[in-house]
C-alpha cells in the first residue's frame, strides 16, 4: 500500500464545475507526473466545502490550507511553492482550515468555522464516488445495525419520533410520525419518494448534498422503506443538477453491485430498489401532489387535500414523501440513537440544519449549525457580515415563499417554533441578506413576478391572485403606489390562503405581508401616500 505524505482534497461540485475544477484537476496531476511526485501526492475529488463563490478550490493536508479562486497558471507556482519548498504561496488567495473539535474563533473565511455537522459530517471528507471510502467512513452502518439486530419496523419508527426530527423541507412535520401514518396505511403496495426538486430560487442545500454524500441518501431511503414497508423508492431530482443526478446514479449502481440495493440485501431478506426521476423545471413540483402527478408521467398540477399522499400517493398506493435534508439525518439517528440526536439543537426542534447564505455578505455559501442559532450569528459570524461594511437591512428567510425580516429581528432564534413565534418561518433554509441599499419593493416585485409565471394556473385564486398582487406592486414602480394598494395586496394574499389549492398560492401571504409590515416605507417612498 502506498503510503502518501501530502493529500490534496478537490471539492467538486456544480460552482466549482463551472469554475473549471476538472481543468485545474488535471493540470496538477500533470505536474505532479512530470515531477514524479504522484507517488507522494494524492490528489482526491470530494464533495462541497460550504463555501461558493470562491472558484476552483485546493485543500492541502496535513497542513489544512484551502486555496481559493485556483487557476490553471497558479498550477507551476502551487507545486513548486508549497509541494516541493513545503512553504505557503502567500500570493495565492488561501485561509487555514481548522476542523479541531470545539474550535470556535471565526477563520478568514466565516463558512470554515466549527460547525456541528450531522447531514455534511462527511461530505468533504471523502470522494463521494468511491464506496470503499464511504464505508470506511462510516456509510451503511444505521441500515447495518438495523438490520443485524433485526430492529422491528414499528421500533425504528419509534426511534425517529423520540428524536424529534422534523422535516427539512419547510413545513416541519414530524417526521417519524409520518412514517407511522404511512406504514398504518392500509395496502401492500407502499412507496418512499425523496423530494430533491429543489426549486426554491436561493436554495442549494439538497444539491450540495446530493454531490457530497449521494450513499448518505441511499442509505436514509432504505431505512424509510424498511420502517413502511416498502420496496421500491425514487428520487425526483431538478432537472438541471447535472452533476448531482450523475454521482445519485453512480451511488445507487454501487450499492447494487456491492448488494446494498436491490433483492435481499446482505442476505437479511430485506429487498429495496431505487428509481432517479429527472423535474421538468416546474416550481410547483416541488409540492409532494404534484411531484406525485409528475413521476406517474402526467402535467406537474396539485392534487385536492385530503386524501395526502400516506394513503393515496403514487398510483393511488401508500407514499411516504421526504425531503433530502431530511433522509439524511436518518442514517445517523439510527446508528447514534435519538438521545444522541437530542443534543443538539433545541428541546421542540432537535438536530441541526443545513443554511444557504447569500446576497450582501462577504462570504456566501453552505453551513449546517444546530437548530436554534441566532440570525445574526449565521449572518455575521458565519456568512462574514454585510459585504463592504455597509448596514444590514433585511434578510429574506426561506426563498421566494419566505418572510422579509427587519434589523429587530436579528437576534431570532432560526428554529420552526422560534421563527413561528415571530411571524416567521424557516422554510428551505435560505438566507438572502440585504445591505442598506437594497430596495425591498423591488426585491417584493421580483417575487411577484416568479409566483405569477410558476403559477400552474390550475386554480382560480391564485392563477388571477399572483397578478392582482403583481399589478399592485407594480404601482410602487411608477410611482403611483399607495396605501390602499398596501392594504389590497395583503387582503388578496389573505383570500388566496383560504382558497387556492396547493402552497404555491397559499404562501404568497409571507413575502407580502412581511414586506409590507416591516417595510412599509420603503413602499411609500417610491410611490404615493395618499390613501
Amino acid at each position: 500500500m502506498t503510503i502518501f505524505r501530502t493529500h490534496i482534497l478537490i471539492p467538486v461540485d456544480q460552482n466549482t464545475v463551472q469554475a473549471g475544477v476538472f481543468e485545474v484537476k488535471r493540470h496538477l496531476e500533470s505536474q505532479l507526473q512530470a515531477r514524479k511526485l504522484d507517488q507522494e501526492i494524492k490528489v482526491l475529488e470530494t464533495g462541497t466545502l460550504g463555501v461558493v463563490g470562491q472558484g476552483v478550490m485546493l485543500v492541502v493536508f496535513p497542513e489544512r490550507i484551502c486555496y481559493t479562486r485556483v487557476r490553471v497558471e497558479d498550477i507551476p507556482r502551487l507545486v513548486e511553492e508549497h509541494l516541493v519548498k513545503g512553504r505557503v504561496v502567500r500570493t495565492l488567495d488561501h485561509f487555514t482550515l481548522d476542523i479541531k473539535p470545539g474550535v470556535r474563533e471565526p477563520y478568514q473565511l466565516g463558512l470554515a468555522r466549527e460547525q456541528k455537522r450531522i447531514v455534511l459530517d462527511k461530505a468533504w471528507k471523502i470522494d463521494p464516488e468511491n464506496l470503499e471510502e464511504v464505508l470506511a467512513s462510516g456509510g451503511y452502518r444505521g441500515l447495518e445495525k438495523i438490520l443485524s439486530s433485526s430492529l422491528s419496523p414499528a421500533a425504528v419508527i419509534e426511534e425517529v419520533k423520540k428524536s424529534g426530527l422534523r422535516g427539512r423541507g419547510g413545513a416541519g412535520f414530524p417526521t417519524g410520525l409520518k412514517w407511522e401514518f404511512t406504514r398504518k396505511a392500509p395496502g401492500e403496495e407502499k412507496y418512499v419518494i425523496c423530494n430533491a426538486d429543489e426549486g426554491e430560487p436561493g436554495t442549494f442545500k439538497d444539491r450540495l448534498i446530493l454531490e457530497g454524500d449521494p450513499h448518505k441518501l441511499i442509505e436514509g431511503m432504505q431505512i424509510a422503506g424498511y420502517a413502511i414497508g416498502s420496496q421500491k423508492g425514487f428520487i425526483y431530482i431538478r432537472g438541471e443538477y447535472d452533476l448531482s443526478i450523475r454521482r445519485m446514479q453512480k451511488a445507487i449502481d454501487q450499492a447494487r453491485e456491492a448488494n446494498l440495493l436491490g433483492k435481499n440485501i446482505l442476505e437479511t431478506g430485506f429487498s429495496f430498489d431505487l428509481e432517479i426521476k429527472k423535474g421538468a423545471g416546474a416550481y410547483v413540483c416541488g409540492e409532494e401532489t404534484a411531484l406525485i402527478e409528475s413521476l406517474e408521467g402526467k402535467r406537474g398540477n396539485p392534487r385536492l387535500k385530503p386524501p395526502y399522499p400516506v394513503t393515496h400517493g403514487l398510483w393511488q398506493k401508500p407514499t411516504l414523501v421526504n425531503n433530502v435534508e431530511t433522509l439524511a439525518n436518518v442514517p445517523e439517528i439510527l446508528f447514534h440513537g435519538s438521545d444522541w440526536f437530542r443534543k443538539f439543537g433545541t428541546e421542540k426542534c432537535p438536530g441541526t440544519k443545513v443554511f444557504t447564505i447569500l446576497g450582501h455578505v462577504e462570504t456566501p455559501g453552505l453551513i449546517e449549525v444546530e437548530m436554534g442559532t441566532p440570525l445574526r450569528e449565521i449572518i455575521f459570524s458565519y456568512g462574514g457580515g454585510v459585504r463592504g461594511g455597509k448596514r444590514f437591512k433585511a434578510a429574506l428567510l426561506g426563498g421566494a415563499a419566505g418572510v422579509f425580516l427587519s434589523e429587530a429581528f436579528l437576534d431570532v432564534r432560526m428554529d420552526f417554533e422560534s421563527l413561528k413565534d415571530n411571524k416567521a418561518v424557516l422554510g428551505s433554509g435560505a438566507v438572502l441578506v440585504m445591505n442598506e441599499d437594497a430596495s425591498i419593493p423591488d426585491m417584493l416585485l421580483s417575487i411577484l413576478k416568479f409566483f405569477a409565471h410558476e403559477s400552474c394556473g390550475q386554480c382560480t385564486p391564485c392563477r388571477v391572485g399572483t397578478h392582482q398582487v403583481l399589478d399592485l406592486a407594480n404601482h410602487f414602480q411608477q410611482g403611483k403606489g399607495s396605501e390602499a394598494d398596501l392594504d389590497r395586496m395583503v387582503a388578496v394574499s389573505q383570500a388566496m390562503v383560504a382558497t387556492s389549492l396547493c402552497p404555491l398560492g397559499q404562501s404568497l401571504i409571507m413575502p407580502v405581508k412581511s414586506a409590507v409590515e416591516n417595510f412599509r416605507a420603503d413602499f411609500l417612498r417610491n410611490g404615493n401616500p395618499r390613501r
